[in-house]
């Protein structure tokens, strides 16, 4: 991990897609990108074991898909372009997506984004110690 990227290990919820990353996950990543084809939604549907089976992923990798685990996804090299192609698969839009990811209901989540977003202020380092 370059010396840049290590900066960002102190900030919650950040994962820098990287070259380390994208290394990490691209063979998940091209699973997602399978799922652009309706042949392969369809596969995926109707044996998602058998499906991941097909691409050389780690057992990691293969258990958060099938647990629709996103944020382990993302630290196990999955890039969340990519990644929202499971969620389209599974008829969930991206704000279903990222309010999962947050732990948030998704009007809630809704309602953050339309009035900005998250507050700047709290959680924005592990090592603060007022957080």
């Amino acid at each position: 991990m370059s010396t840049y990227n290590a900066q960002f290990k102190d900030i919650p919820g950040t994962v820098v897609f990287d070259a380390e990353q994208s290394r990490l996950g691209y063979h998940l990543n091209m699973f997602c990108m399978s799922l652009m084809k309706a042949e392969n939604r369809e596969a995926f549907k109707r044996d998602e074991r058998a499906c991941l089976a097909r691409y050389p992923m780690s057992d990691a990798q293969r258990e958060a898909v099938l647990a629709r685990d996103y944020n382990r996804m993302l630290a196990l090299g999955g890039n969340i372009y990519f990644l929202a192609k499971i969620g389209a698969t599974d008829g969930c839009s991206f704000q279903n997506l990222a309010a999962k990811m947050t732990g948030m209901p998704e009007e809630a989540y809704r309602a953050m984004m339309i009035g900005g977003g998250r507050p700047a202020q709290g959680n924005r380092s592990r090592s603060d110690p007022a957080r």
